[in-house]
């Protein structure tokens, strides 16, 4: 069964975004490891306003962002770009096929919301999280609305020069 990883950027305080949506403080100036996670995947689940982001964006992304089969989860678009699947039904029924489909593993890419609903729902099989050495303060906090307590094995760490820790966890069955 294919595994959903949450991979995500994240300040030292918890936060995603910055006060006014701005993600500028996320290191860009080497690889940290994500060439590596790159071959992990083929797919990238993305929440409704990350996915507007990423549009916005074009095709300035992510350096080495491969071509992945996208799933957008939203309750409010109506239609997506070619090529891009929007979820909008069951999401447990769906997510779980998805999971059960053959290929590689799946990128739970943003946002808070979906990021939260797959989390309540015992999705996510993963998490690596690239802690930034900056305290923002306010912005978008990574967790919210989380209804249990999710224990966690820490199973990987990587230390960078520039003071970023990526910090690799697998959830508790």
């Amino acid at each position: 069964m294919r595994k959903i990883i949450l991979g995500l950027a994240v300040s030292l305080d918890g936060f995603i975004e910055g006060p006014n949506g701005e993600y500028d403080w996320c290191f860009t100036d080497q690889d940290y490891g994500m060439t590596d996670f790159f071959k992990r995947i083929d797919s990238l689940f993305i929440g409704r306003r990350s996915y507007e982001l990423l549009l916005k964006l074009g095709d300035n992304t992510i350096p080495g962002f491969p071509k992945l089969n996208e799933y957008v989860f939203s309750t409010t678009l109506k239609e997506v770009k070619p090529g891009v699947t929007l979820i909008n039904g069951d999401t447990k029924e769906i997510v779980e096929k998805i999971k059960n489909e053959p290929g590689k593993d799946i990128w739970l890419f943003g946002g808070a919301n979906l990021t939260s609903s797959l989390l309540n729902l015992g999705l996510v099989d993963e998490m690596s999280l690239a802690v930034h050495p900056i305290i923002l303060g306010s912005g978008k906090p990574l967790f919210s609305d989380i209804k249990n307590r999710i224990p966690l094995n820490l199973i990987d760490t990587k230390t960078y020069s520039t003071g970023l820790v990526n910090l690799v966890y697998r959830f508790n069955d």
